[in-house]
């Protein structure tokens, strides 16, 4: 499997991952007989058993999954608190607000560093994100119940965490999704695609496992972009544009680079 698997394999896990493990940056998890500490940020592995060194010091597998995600990527606070609102549903003065009690900050201070007036509004911003927090604890527990029944119908695929605009494009099951594939990549997933279709839903589905082809960590220039591209479709460029407006592909300003979105 390519890196570029790993790609939409992160958002899975990144999705699937437990409060304790998304606090915490990483997961830890067994296959082929060795234990791994995965980065939900990056996909970065640690295996259990192998010592890294990070300066002059060395640590064990955990310990430098937590160094990873410290010196890479910031607090996990931090790094979660950056994420789009459409995945948070956080506006800028409560992501504001959550990082001013993060660290401790009266109400009177917030008020004064935000700029909103009276510590009587700060405290009512307050009193609305606990109850928030008690709605998203109860909501948990009721989907959590809710999947302890078969499901009837398919569940949906992740979605990328790159992507800001969370709408019907991304509502696909994985029985939908398998469908598409089939449809359009009538050689295998691997092969060239037959058309490129008009419906947004069909093209996520297609994007997605277009976006597979592509490393993730690695630069790319346009020609290589375009050579990878001609591949799957001789309309490149027009892949090429999908990809980067449904937020799989980033590139550079001047299009010098490209790169997976993570």
């Amino acid at each position: 499997m390519s890196e570029g698997n790993e790609a939409i394999s992160i958002s899975e896990k990144f999705w699937n991952a437990s409060i304790d493990e998304l606090k915490k940056g990483y997961l830890y998890e067994e296959r082929d007989h060795s234990g791994f500490y995965v980065c939900l940020v990056c996909g970065e592995e640690f295996e259990k058993g192998i010592i890294y060194k990070d300066g002059s010091t060395y640590y064990e597998a955990e310990k430098y999954a937590v160094q990873h995600i410290n010196h890479i990527h910031g607090t996990m606070f931090n790094w979660l608190l950056g994420l789009d609102k459409k995945l948070t549903g956080l506006t800028e003065l409560q992501k504001g607000l959550l990082n001013a009690f993060r660290q401790s900050q009266s109400d009177g201070e917030a008020a004064k560093d935000l700029g909103i007036g009276s510590t009587s509004t700060v405290r009512n911003h307050r009193f609305t994100l606990r109850e928030k927090a008690k709605q998203a604890k109860l909501f948990l527990a009721v989907m959590e119940l809710v999947e302890e029944k078969p499901a009837v119908s398919s569940p949906f695929v992740s979605i990328p965490r790159s992507a800001s605009m969370l709408d019907e494009r991304f509502a696909i099951t994985e029985e939908e999704n398998a469908e598409i594939l089939k449809a359009y990549f009538k050689q295998g997933p691997e092969g060239p695609l037959a058309e490129f279709p008009k419906k947004q839903k069909r093209k996520a589905a297609i994007l997605r496992q277009l976006i597979k082809r592509f490393e993730t960590g690695r630069e790319y220039t346009e020609k290589e972009v375009n050579l990878i591209l001609s591949a799957a479709y001789p309309d490149y460029v027009t892949l090429r544009r999908y990809l980067i407006d449904y937020e799989l592909l980033e590139r550079e300003e001047d299009g010098s680079y490209y790169w997976v979105k993570l």
